[in-house]
């Protein structure tokens, strides 16, 4: 599969999961995304999110270690980490908020599109208390 074919399929996926489908649905191409195109950042970093709304915090730990290795100037990334390992009970989230936090007040575009990210897994996943965390944690 080329990139070009590797991206249309994430675009697709992406359509998909903001028209609303299930993330568990979406799991299998986001695998099939980051296995054609292991160096896509992005792949790793919505496979993450898509574990987290499923409720496999260990799968998501290991994509979002995978997507933060890969760009680790990606705030989402970072967030979707600290979930992770708040769900596992990982050490180190502060480090990784921190650095969210500093990326947020330098790109205040980024920030708008992290807090949307936060409502829209808060929306997805009602009552996610280490989303709550987050959110609290950025916010403070």
């Amino acid at each position: 599969m080329t990139a070009s074919s590797a991206n249309s399929q994430f675009d697709q996926a992406i359509t998909r999961y903001n028209d609303g489908e299930d993330p568990a649905t979406l799991i299998p191409e986001f695998v099939a995304i980051t296995q054609q195109a292991p160096r896509q950042s992005a792949g790793w970093t919505c496979l993450a999110w898509l574990q987290l709304l499923d409720d496999r915090p260990l799968d998501a730990l290991r994509s979002a270690r995978n997507a933060v290795r890969l760009n680790p100037q990606d705030p989402q990334a970072r967030i979707n980490l600290s979930l992770a390992m708040l769900e596992t009970g990982a050490k180190g989230v502060r480090e990784h908020i921190d650095i969210v936090r500093r990326v947020m007040a330098m790109a205040p575009e980024l920030a708008g599109e992290l807090q949307d990210s936060i409502s829209d897994g808060l929306q997805r996943r009602p009552g996610w208390t280490a989303m709550e965390k987050v959110r609290t944690w950025l916010n403070s």
